[in-house]
């Protein structure tokens, strides 16, 4: 374990200041994982997600090397922020909103370690990390945003909402819904399995 690891994200964003280089990349190893999924999850495609990734620690690594980073304990979701900003900016550029669509991309949860698991473990995880992703893709876009910004940036409803311009309730609104729509789904699934 590298003992910069130990270091909280404000810590480490000092050292960072200060020219500790391996302090930004531990940084980026520690929230790679939640900001790589949240964007791949609003933007749907792998690529493009890996493109926006590394955009977003070139503005976050901008941002502290410039000293205008001022988010006491909250890189994370200052993190999301800048990410979900890259989003919107991909999709004003384009013009064009994001097609919710079904994707056989396997390497999502690639960043997921199953190193001590058995074979069959491993396999049972990846299935079940495909279907939550398969039907997290199924739902609309504001119940799936506010799902992945919730479970994955661990993001306050108050956060969620100033991030995407709602009201708390609408935020919560969409979070119920989204869990509704997605106990429907595991519903039908279940239920066509056992008729197989």
């Amino acid at each position: 374990m590298h003992p910069l690891s130990k270091q909280s994200d404000l810590e480490l964003v000092r050292l960072f200041q200060e020219g500790n280089l391996m302090a930004m990349e531990t940084l980026v190893l520690r929230h790679k994982d939640k900001l790589y999924t949240s964007i791949y999850f609003l933007v749907k495609d792998k690529f493009l997600a890996e493109d926006i990734f590394q955009d977003v620690f070139i503005r976050i690594i901008d941002t502290v090397r410039a000293g205008r980073y001022t988010e006491e304990g909250k890189f994370l979701p200052w993190a999301m922020r800048i990410a979900h900003n890259c989003c919107v900016d991909h999709f004003r550029k384009v013009k064009r909103s994001p097609v919710i669509r079904n994707s056989e991309d396997q390497d999502l949860f690639e960043v997921l370690q199953f190193t001590e698991d058995s074979p069959e473990t491993v396999m049972i995880k990846r299935q079940s990390h495909d279907r939550v992703k398969e039907m997290l893709l199924q739902l609309p876009e504001d119940q799936r945003e506010v799902i992945v910004l919730r479970h994955y940036a661990d993001m306050s409803f108050k956060e969620i909402a100033r991030l995407t311009d709602c009201s708390i309730n609408t935020a919560l609104g969409r979070m119920r819904y989204g869990l509704i729509n997605l106990r429907k789904m595991m519903t039908h699934k279940n239920t066509q399995g056992s008729l197989r």
